[in-house]
């Protein structure tokens, strides 16, 4: 159920300080931020909110001790850990304004985003992330003057977290940090994120206090969660989704905040918590059913006929539910059954048996995808925002959904689409313009306040809104036929084979495509068939795999129309990431990277006339440098 605490004052008149105040006086005792004290499950250091209060205090003096004041920004480099969640609140009640940086982030972006803030002081984690800052405190066109280093151990000449926690101790004053919390007006800035985009620098978007809990308010009303749930911690805090769900919204609910450092450990961390609500981005509920299927498939033929059979019934569930419709009883009953029996067992084992609110966003998810976890009775409530927009502007709810789409518009927030198929909004949760340089703000929204989102979909008769891609990734061939290419792409993943994907064809007649095997799935699905092979490479190369993909391809191209059929394709074994560059760190496709990284082999599938449906090939692992580091978020 949406939260009934007492807000502090209206939503568009409430600060974050006023809500952490608010926690601590009526809700102290109760646990809000746990992370990991040891490998071991069960193994947590938990902090009440009367703790945190207390710590974000003394905190926020240290901060206060280094010459930080109110406007200020502030630059965090730091994985999901304590000294990152407290700091952004610490910095917050003084006035200043937190702003994280991805850790993927190339040094040009750290260097943009450094000089572009005007940032003095920057908190980093480690080593790694020193030997990347340390250069700028030497740069003369970059405002930085010193840095902070949360592992007190790999500080060298800089300053430690624990020597600023501290000096906060030793100079805190009650009186001034109240003084303080209580200057902070609605409309001042909470934060600034850095997009994260596909292209061109990162761009600053700041969004106040009043932005970002109308957003927190307004999203909560449309969530049915029990009081005080936990929430697992995971993606970037650079991400606007992750700083929603993990400090603002949590803040809002005077709930639990499960802090997980390493992304990768999550499915670990699900299996011991077994939560009630679980938020993933596309690739992590990709990667997620791959796993599932994984396992599924090498199990006994009547015990994988009688799963089937259980999510052919969850499905029919799901399709009453979403048309409106009441479940009827005899299909209610079996579901039941089959729940207990069947489907709930084997979602225990992954911790996901609890889970009564499942949601993505950030991309379109593969219907699928979606369509698998619905067999498993879980219904991922898809949505759909923007940083600018301070995250959410449409969303799927249990009293209302569509597979497939990204919902309806929250409270306060009007859609339209413009003539060319472009997305526009316009609401109080929508931000004020980009950030200059000089601290001023560029309007990006146009005189009636509508903003561009840069996305093309339709809203249908019931208000739900259905994205077709990016407006600047459409292909537009040759023959000046409009595609999406993440309709293609979406389509051809749909085999297990297929984990990621990236179609091509922009100015030409047809379409390309490069295939990424998945490691999850393929060595299970080879083991099933008898094949040896486990290695990506050998398994790309394997007779059998290749007449695979090329019957996956097939398939997909028969559902898809002429102009949107892939007639070529290499097999790559390599799979993308942030680290190696292809995906943003909030996991999305920069294709210009891919592009530039694959280029002659996008080019070879271009150098014979195109003459049979497809002339497979297969790419062993790539391992030259694909050119320039990618400048963007």
């Amino acid at each position: 159920m949406p939260t009934n605490l007492r807000l502090p004052g209206r939503p568009e008149e409430t600060t974050l300080p006023a809500l952490l105040a608010r926690n601590a006086a009526e809700h102290g005792e109760l646990p809000a931020l746990s992370w990991r004290a040891g490998r071991a499950p069960g193994e947590w250091t938990t902090l009440s909110w009367t703790e945190v209060r207390r710590q974000v205090a003394v905190l926020a003096s240290g901060y206060a001790a280094l010459g930080v004041g109110r406007g200020e920004r502030v630059l965090l480099m730091m994985g999901n850990r304590p000294e990152h969640w407290l700091s952004d609140l610490a910095l917050v009640h003084l006035g200043a304004v937190p702003v994280t940086v991805y850790g993927t982030s190339a040094p040009e972006q750290i260097a943009h985003i450094a000089r572009h803030s005007g940032a003095r002081i920057a908190v980093v984690e480690g080593a790694r992330e020193v030997a990347r800052w340390e250069p700028l405190l030497a740069d003369a066109g970059v405002p930085l003057e010193r840095l902070v280093v949360a592992d007190a151990a790999q500080a060298g000449p800089h300053g430690s977290y624990a020597s600023l926690y501290a000096g906060g101790a030793r100079v805190h004053a009650v009186d001034a940090f109240e003084k303080a919390w209580r200057e902070v007006r609605p409309e001042d800035p909470l934060t600034v994120v850095y997009t994260s985009g596909t292209t061109g620098d990162p761009k600053g978007v700041p969004l106040t206090h009043r932005n970002l809990l109308l957003q927190a308010v307004r999203t909560d009303r449309r969530v049915d969660l029990p009081e005080h749930a936990e929430h697992i911690c995971y993606l970037p805090f650079a991400h606007i989704a992750e700083r929603v769900l993990g400090i603002y919204l949590p803040l809002l609910r005077a709930a639990h905040v499960r802090l997980c450092a390493d992304p990768t450990a999550v499915a670990g961390v699900v299996r011991e918590l077994r939560p009630v609500q679980f938020f993933g981005v596309p690739r992590v509920w990709e990667k997620l059913a791959a796993s599932v299927r994984a396992v599924l498939a090498p199990l006994p033929e009547e015990q994988r006929s009688a799963i089937e059979a259980a999510n052919d019934l969850a499905r029919t569930r799901a399709g009453h539910l979403e048309r409106g419709e009441e479940v009827p009883a005899e299909v209610a009953a079996a579901y039941a059954t089959a729940k207990e029996r069947v489907l709930d067992p084997l979602l225990a084992r992954a911790g996901m048996d609890r889970l009564v609110w499942t949601a993505s966003a950030t991309a379109p998810m593969p219907i699928d995808v979606v369509r698998f976890w619905a067999g498993w009775g879980i219904t991922i409530m898809d949505a759909w925002g923007l940083t600018e927009t301070s995250g959410v502007c449409t969303v799927n709810s249990p009293d209302g959904f569509r597979l497939g789409s990204v919902g309806r518009p929250i409270e306060g927030l009007e859609l339209k689409v413009a003539p060319d198929g472009e997305v526009l909004t316009r609401g109080a949760t929508v931000f004020g313009g980009y950030l200059r340089p000089d601290g001023s703000l560029e309007d990006a929204s146009d005189a009636e306040g509508w903003f561009p989102t840069g996305d093309v979909g339709r809203i249908d008769e019931d208000g739900f809104l259905w994205l077709t891609d990016r407006k600047k990734e459409l292909i537009i061939t040759s023959n000046g036929k409009n595609v999406s290419p993440a309709l293609v792409e979406n389509t051809v993943k749909e085999h297990p084979l297929i984990g990621q994907a990236l179609v091509h064809g922009d100015g030409r007649s047809y379409l390309v495509a490069l295939l990424v095997l998945d490691p999850d799935l393929a060595p299970a699905w080879a083991a099933a068939r008898g094949i040896g092979a486990t290695a990506p490479a050998e398994l790309a190369g394997h007779p059998a795999v290749r007449e695979e993909i090329a019957r996956a391809v097939a398939s997909a191209n028969a559902r898809l129309n002429r102009t949107e059929q892939i007639k070529r394709y290499h097999v790559l074994t390599e799979e993308w990431g942030p680290e190696s560059g292809e995906l943003t760190p909030s996991l999305k496709l920069r294709r210009r990277v891919v592009r530039a990284k694959y280029g002659a082999l996008i080019e070879g599938l271009y150098d014979e006339p195109y003459g049979e449906p497809y002339d497979e090939r297969v790419e062993q692992p790539h391992t030259e440098p694909y050119g320039e580091p990618h400048r963007g978020g």
